[in-house]
């Protein structure tokens, strides 16, 4: 089962907008280092939307074999084009990683039986895990809870990253779902609540500065210490909300950047952040002893 602290991986980029891979190596190590349970490369916050195809595969590929099995690596292959998703899947699958995260849904609209054989084609593909990304936000189209109780019943899908915003998700669908399954908060301002609720991690965008924290704060969910959750929850979020003043990934890698990671390069149509914007970031981190 996949829990704990998962990160949102950006894609870290050098100022001509090129993908800085030596970064991309240091960043896994980073992770690993500082208690990170598990990467999630090629999401949305590594900025999939404007990846080529063979830069998507290269990511992938270079993290699986940085992490080297010490920590999971779960692959982002989601596209709202079935048969381009299945290539990914296929793709992580060959080069060794430890699972998929898929998102659709988005621009066509597709029915929930439309989301359900959609997954099914994937899942019957191969064998690796599946976690089902639901953020109605961005893709438009909610999988109900029905339809993820009948997507559990797939053998590969195994999770949920959960960005619904409804934290009643989780008790609902634990009434459906009887297999073991995982259910991350793709929110991290909710995620001590959503595993309160009966969550057992995050993927996390915040993670990428403050791995050592969020690490700290699903593990102390892990022990059922909400107070110390609670705490770190607190302390975490004025970094959450200003990370995303302005259209992520851009906060993110701002942050990423203070901390001399990466550059904070961006691919348009996402644009760099405003100096009052990282003025905040830069309290929010320093507050954390960050910088």
């Amino acid at each position: 089962m996949f829990a704990g602290s998962y990160v949102a991986l950006i894609t870290p980029m050098n100022a001509n907008g090129e993908l800085d891979e030596l970064a991309l190596r240091k960043l896994v190590a980073w992770h690993i280092q500082n208690g990170t349970d598990g990467l999630v490369p090629v999401g949305t916050t590594g900025e999939s939307p404007v990846l080529s195809a063979k830069e998507h595969r290269k990511i992938v590929r270079l993290v699986v074999k940085e992490a080297a099995g010490r920590i999971p690596v779960v692959a982002g292959c989601g596209s709202n084009n079935t048969s381009e998703a299945l290539k990914f899947h296929d793709y992580a699958h060959k080069v060794g990683a430890d699972g998929a995260l898929h998102v659709t849904g988005y621009y066509n609209r597709p029915s929930q039986e439309g989301l359900f054989r959609h997954f099914e084609v994937l899942s019957k593909s191969n064998e690796l895990p599946i976690i089902v990304y639901n953020i109605p936000a961005r893709a438009i189209v909610d999988i109900s809870a029905d339809t993820m109780a009948r997507l559990a019943t797939l053998p590969t899908v195994v999770g949920v990253k959960d960005a619904t915003t409804d934290l009643a998700r989780p008790a609902v669908e634990r009434q459906l779902i009887t297999k073991p399954f995982s259910w991350l908060s793709g929110e991290d301002g909710t995620a001590v609540a959503y595993n309160a609720a009966g969550g057992n991690g995050c993927i996390s965008v915040t993670a990428n500065v403050a791995p050592a924290l969020c690490a700290s704060m699903h593990k102390a969910c892990a022990d059922n210490d909400f107070h110390t959750a609670r705490d770190i929850q607190n302390s975490l979020m004025p970094l959450h909300q200003s990370l995303f003043l302005e259209p992520s990934p851009a906060g993110i890698k701002y942050a990423c950047s203070r901390l001399g990671l990466c550059t904070d390069t961006v691919r348009l149509p996402i644009v760099t952040l405003q100096d009052s914007t990282k003025e905040k970031i830069d309290l929010a981190l320093q507050s954390l002893n960050l910088l």
